[in-house]
C-alpha cells in the first residue's frame, strides 16, 4: 500500500502537474494530497478514482496490479513461500514471485528420510528440470530408475509417469523447475 503514494507522485510529476493543480482537479486539499503521496494517509476509493482519472491512468495502475516480476525479480530467503506438504514428509517451497505471465515456476523440494513426491506435482504436461542440492534422490521415469546425487541434474517431459524418492539416510533437497507453472 505504501507504493500507491509513490506511484501517484511519479505520475503527477511525469505530467508536470504541481501538487496544488492535481489537488484542485481531484477536489481535495493540497495537504490531503501530500499526505497521500507520502503514504501517511490512504485515499478513499472515490478519491483514488478521481486521482486516476486526473492522471489519465487507472486505479489498477496506481495500486500496482500491473507490476510484474520485472519490477520484483528478487525473492529473499525470508520471502520463500510454503506451497504444500504431503503425508510422507516432503515439503515444497516456491522460490519465485507470483506473476500471471511467467512461463515457469521454481521450487525447493525438501525430502524427509524415505519420502517422495506423492500427490505434490500432479500436472501431466510441460517439462521439468531438477538439480539435487543435497542428499540422494531416486527418480522413476516411465520404466527406468535414475539415482541422482548432490550436483546431478535430470530433465524430463511431465507427460510420462514420474516419481522422486529420497534414497538418502537423512534430509535431501532438490531444485525443481517446471514449465508451465504447476501450482
Amino acid at each position: 500500500m505504501n507504493l500507491i503514494g509513490e506511484r501517484i507522485k511519479k505520475k503527477r510529476e511525469l505530467l508536470k502537474l504541481h501538487l496544488n493543480e492535481l489537488a484542485e482537479k481531484v477536489d481535495i486539499s493540497p495537504s490531503a494530497l501530500s499526505q497521500i503521496e507520502k503514504s501517511k494517509s490512504f485515499p478513499s476509493i472515490m478519491t483514488l478514482k478521481a486521482i486516476a482519472d486526473a492522471l489519465h491512468t487507472t486505479i489498477g495502475d496506481l495500486v500496482g496490479e500491473n507490476d510484474s516480476m520485472a519490477n520484483h525479480p528478487v525473492v529473499s530467503k525470508s520471502e520463500i513461500k510454503f506451497v504444500d506438504q504431503n503425508n510422507t514428509g516432503t515439503i515444497v517451497f516456491l522460490l519465485s514471485n507470483h506473476d500471471p505471465n511467467k512461463l515457469m515456476d521454481t521450487y525447493l523440494v525438501r525430502f524427509a528420510k524415505a519420502s517422495g513426491i506423492d500427490g505434490l506435482f500432479k500436472t501431466k504436461h510441460g517439462q521439468v528440470f531438477c538439480h539435487v542440492l543435497s542428499g540422494e534422490i531416486r527418480f522413476d521415469l516411465a520404466d527406468k530408475s535414475y539415482n541422482l546425487k548432490q550436483g546431478d541434474n535430470i530433465y524430463f517431459n511431465a507427460k510420462i509417469s514420474f516419481n522422486a524418492i529420497n534414497s538418502n539416510d537423512g534430509l535431501s533437497e532438490l531444485l525443481w523447475v517446471q514449465s508451465p507453472p504447476n501450482f
